[in-house]
């Protein structure tokens, strides 16, 4: 903002995505306790302008009890956020260097942020997640490669040997398997608008509140089928199933090696 308040220009698209995402939070407020210490993690924060303000927004505005800890690869982004947060005063938000596969500083966590983390990296967000038994999971994928280059299917063919095509369904294909997989893992998922297209073509938030009851068997045998039929597995369904989530099942003769 400028100095008398007003949103500058140029960063008004940011001022919009904030807010936004600030009324995702406002929506999932009850899944969260007010009797004890909510333990957040926001893998990928970058510049950490939204860690921040969901910082500010849970525990000054509306009173929660939370501890945050943002993580990301860049070394100067760890040590510039870090200032801020004791420039402000911040004392239970923390910022760590280290990248999501990797992370091992938590045994229990309520809610895990990861907005706009590269291919593989959210499924490992992910995952993480439902190993934690997270309450709430908000993710912004971004940059889904995986599926596009394993997507095959005879009867699809003449529309994906155009490039376009092909990314675009890949993208949408990998958000679509991952909520249902989420589902899967116990969790009610939804699927949202983020921000307007017109703001950026990555605005598809996974939106999922465990529930602990799972779905009947055959919608597992149906989401199955159709990861066969495209020729597609998943790093997040590897990862559940390394980590015991979803049973394992034979492994396809196209399958990519185990996620390590």
């Amino acid at each position: 903002m400028t100095r008398d308040g007003r949103v500058v220009k140029g960063k008004y698209d940011k001022f919009r995505q904030i807010n936004r995402f600030l009324e995702f939070i406002e929506d999932i407020l009850p899944e969260l306790s007010q009797e004890r210490t909510n333990t957040i993690l926001d893998f990928g924060c970058g510049k950490s302008y939204l860690t921040f303000a969901m910082y500010y927004y849970l525990k000054e505005v509306r009173g929660y009890p939370i501890r945050v800890t943002g993580l990301d690869l860049k070394k100067d982004v760890i040590a510039l956020c870090s200032r801020l947060g004791e420039k402000f005063g911040f004392k239970d938000l923390q910022f760590c260097h280290g990248d999501i596969a990797g992370y091992e500083g938590a045994d229990q966590v309520d809610m895990v942020v990861s907005l706009h983390a590269c291919d593989t990296a959210t499924d490992f967000a992910l995952a993480k997640a439902v190993k934690w038994g997270a309450k709430v999971i908000l993710s912004v994928p971004c940059c889904q490669h995986e599926l596009n280059r394993q997507l095959e299917n005879e009867l699809l063919g003449p529309v994906l040997q155009y490039g376009i095509i092909k990314e675009r369904m890949a993208a949408l294909l990998t958000d679509g398997i991952r909520a249902r997989l989420l589902e899967e893992a116990g969790y009610r998922t939804q699927l949202l608008e983020f921000i307007d297209m017109e703001h950026t073509p990555k605005n598809i938030m996974i939106r999922a509140v465990r529930r602990g009851k799972r779905p009947a068997e055959s919608g597992r045998e149906a989401l199955l089928r159709l990861m066969e039929e495209l020729h597609v597995e998943p790093a997040l369904l590897r990862l559940l199933e390394q980590s015991g989530v979803c049973p394992s099942r034979p492994r396809p003769a196209y399958a990519s090696p185990p996620v390590s």
